[in-house]
């Protein structure tokens, strides 16, 4: 069975934390998945728009791709009414 290439992006970026767009093919093309430029953005259009990371113009031709920290979300307590 063959890992999805969203996943494999996604935990990449999980354990590195911040990267270039370039970093990231690189690791995934290394990594044994064949991807090409072209679907390296629609799978970091996937992830932006899910709010698991983000991405930022460093030059013309060079994105910074950054992951977010998701906060544990604190259980809620039902108000007691007096």
């Amino acid at each position: 069975m063959r890992y999805p290439l969203r996943y494999a992006a996604y935990e990449w970026m999980k354990e590195k934390k911040s990267a270039t767009d370039d970093d990231l093919l690189e690791a995934l093309n290394k990594n044994g998945s064949k991807c090409s430029p072209d679907e390296l953005d629609k799978l970091l259009m996937q992830l932006e728009i899910l709010g698991l990371i983000t991405i930022r113009w460093v030059s013309k031709d060079k994105r910074r791709i950054e992951f977010q920290e998701r906060p544990t979300e604190e259980p809620r307590m039902p108000r007691i009414r007096e």
